[in-house]
């Protein structure tokens, strides 16, 4: 409980930051709608969010290198508020696209410099019981964001101040704290092109998470309004799939670990195809089929990202996993910057469903590419301990470092 108690700073500032950034997405999804934004207006914000994320990720660790851990984080805090409570003044898609950049360089230079401290601080003793309580605080402060939507008044100024509120108060746990600021690691190499050459099925398999998970995140509150969901329904609908994506990672991680992870991969995708169409199937009316499917559907893809990176780290080499997994965060981040606005734009031309069809294409492509990839090469003769990945920052990597 002690070792707990000594990273709460870092939990707490977590928790705030996941109210504001979590709740900003489908946020601006609702308010585009009300404010006459077209659909591919709207997904224009999700993809700029994950411009600012890639971009985050790779400045981060080298602003961290220049003013510490605390400037550094009191920094990227300052990008989310203004981000946030800027959008009532200036009712413009494209510069709420700019907001949103800064709302994701927020996410991706917060997170970096949280798990940079947390990796300081970490042994193997204790990288368990730390992580699993990490993962749950992420988790849960994110569902609740979800929810928070059923509760804030689209376009409203109210609703941006009190996210970027929250925003500031993610300052106080971290740069209040009496701990010494750790040393500063060395931002990880990104090698992208070498990363898929080694695991060609990996790398796809996190773009594919990347192209499905964000656009599901960024424009599904669309959807929700289309099949005649309201604010209160899409936040539980959110939040539904968080935690299905987060209770099927102890099952999964089971199959991975026990079967050939290329067997697991193309299994998820085909089921994940399977809940897709039968988002199509789904009344408007059936509110109870909606939230099922919805918990199908987080189960069947969001442990995409983990067994992906697992199976890419079967090949990798001890002293270069760090490394593999920055890249892989970095493909996803690729996979995530393009998917919202063709997904919206889908929508627009194609009816709601078309956002499920988009989807479900993307696993099609993973399932093929994943059968011709098992005729290529037998999968690796060691395995590495399958773990649950948070899509977080370029440095997760050394939190989720483990001797084989």
């Amino acid at each position: 409980m002690r070792l707990l108690i000594s990273f709460a700073a870092l939990f707490l500032s977590i928790t705030f930051l996941q109210l504001s950034s979590g709740a900003i997405g489908p946020l601006d999804a609702l308010s585009g709608l009300k404010l006459g934004f077209s659909q591919t207006q709207i997904g224009l914000l999700g993809s700029a969010h994950f411009l600012g994320f890639f971009v985050g990720c790779w400045w981060s660790p080298r602003l961290m290198g220049s003013v510490g851990h605390t400037r550094a984080f009191a920094a990227f805090a300052a990008f989310g508020a203004i981000g946030a409570i800027a959008h009532p003044m200036m009712v413009d898609p494209t510069a709420w696209a700019i907001m949103r950049i800064m709302t994701g360089l927020c996410v991706a230079g917060c997170y970096t410099v949280v798990e940079s401290w947390m990796q300081a601080k970490l042994t193997n003793q204790t990288r368990g019981r730390v992580m699993g309580t990490y993962r749950v605080v992420d988790i849960g402060a994110s569902s609740m964001a979800q929810l928070m939507i059923g509760v804030l008044e689209p376009g409203s100024y109210m609703s941006y101040n009190l996210l970027a509120i929250f925003c500031c108060a993610c300052l106080f746990p971290l740069t209040l704290s009496k701990s010494e600021q750790p040393k500063t690691p060395a931002a990880p190499r990104l090698h992208p092109i070498r990363t898929a050459l080694l695991s060609p099925l990996g790398a796809a398999g996190v773009m594919v998470a990347g192209t499905t998970s964000a656009a599901f995140r960024m424009v599904s509150p669309i959807y929700g309004q289309e099949v005649g969901l309201s604010a209160q329904q899409i936040g539980y609908f959110l939040a539904t799939v968080l935690v299905g994506g987060a209770v099927a990672q102890f099952p999964v991680g089971w199959l991975a670990d026990k079967y050939d992870r290329r067997h697991v991969l193309i299994g998820l995708s085909v089921t994940s195809i399977i809940v897709c169409v039968g988002f199509s199937f789904v009344g408007p009316a059936n509110f109870g089929g909606v939230f099922v499917m919805a918990a199908l559907f987080g189960i069947t893809t969001f442990p995409i990202f983990s067994v992906s990176a697992a199976h890419a780290n079967d090949f990798a080499n001890p002293e270069n996993i760090v490394e593999v997994n920055a890249s892989l965060m970095f493909l996803y981040a690729i996979g995530a910057i393009f998917s919202p606005i063709i997904a919206a734009a889908l929508i627009g031309s194609f009816g709601p469903s078309a956002l499920f069809l988009f989807i479900s294409a993307a696993h099609v492509f993973l399932v093929i590419f994943g059968l011709a990839r098992m005729t290529a090469r037998p999968t690796s003769g060691t395995k590495t301990r399958y773990n649950y990945v948070p899509r977080t920052s370029y440095l997760v990597g050394r939190l989720l470092r483990r001797k084989r």
